[in-house]
């Protein structure tokens, strides 16, 4: 079995204590690839010197999430083009809207979302999404762009089915994360992730945060790190009612196909 971490905050502080040690544990648990996820300017370029430092294991996105869209400015824009086109670099983003904790202005979110839409196709690089609370006004500014990008992930994605469908009504891939065993607020996912087609679903932890509250037993530090995607897999898997190695076997080949792994 081979699995693929599409978005692993590495970055974080959490990590900087053991994080070769981290590393070994996702190896030792299938985990082939990981994303690092680039949310911020600094986080960004923190995310491409680790892919630097561990190459065929570590690559990363370059992007400003929402809650930074206030930071945004000229000479963030110039680097993230920048970033974007380097190789280690295979997606851009984290980008997109979050209305649920308007961080920054909603007018300045959308402004800086469309700033990154316009990166993706000026560089020709997939997207790596954000959206909480902002559906609407997400898809609209997406739907004008999305014909002109060659892929784009909702990452993370906790929303409705609705939702869902729209988002593949646009092509887009879907990223599952623990949220699925999340008894409290998860279990809607459980319903319909059967209807992401195989090679539209792929699989991530988002780690540090989103520790699979099924996993047993439960570390107590409470951070969530890469080693826990395989039991990510497993429940998916047996929500979607297949056997684990095919739903590891679809995603880790949906993951290659996007990122442009080997």
């Amino acid at each position: 079995m081979q699995l693929i971490d599409i978005g692993a905050n590495l970055t974080h502080e959490s990590f900087r204590h053991d994080f070769d040690a981290v590393l070994d544990r996702a190896r030792a648990h299938a985990v082939t690839h990981m994303v690092v996820t680039g949310a911020s300017h600094v986080g960004s370029e923190h995310a491409l010197e680790l892919a630097r430092a561990h190459p065929g294991l570590l690559y990363a996105t370059a992007g400003v999430h929402p809650h930074h869209a206030i930071d945004y400015s000229d000479a963030t824009d110039s680097r993230m083009r920048e970033l974007a086109r380097l190789p280690e670099i295979r997606a851009v983003g984290e980008t997109g809207l979050d209305y649920h904790r308007n961080y920054s202005p909603r007018d300045v979110q959308l402004q800086v979302f469309e700033r990154q839409l316009q990166i993706a196709v000026d560089v020709g690089k997939p997207l790596f999404l954000h959206q909480r609370d902002a559906h609407h006004d997400f898809v609209a500014l997406l739907k004008r762009y999305r014909n002109k990008i060659p892929a784009a992930v909702v990452h993370c994605f906790t929303d409705t089915r609705e939702a869902l469908l729209d988002y593949l009504a646009l092509d887009c891939h879907i990223g599952i994360t623990g949220w699925i065993c999340d008894e409290r607020r998860g279990t809607h996912l459980r319903e319909f992730v059967r209807e992401i087609p195989a090679n539209r679903l792929m699989i991530e932890t988002d780690a540090p945060y989103l520790l699979p509250r099924t996993v047993r037993p439960q570390p107590s530090h409470r951070r969530n790190e890469p080693m826990y995607l395989k039991h990510i897999c497993e429940e998916i898997a047996r929500d979607r009612g297949e056997p684990v190695e095919v739903t590891a076997a679809n995603s880790t080949a949906t993951a290659k196909a996007f990122f442009g792994l080997e």
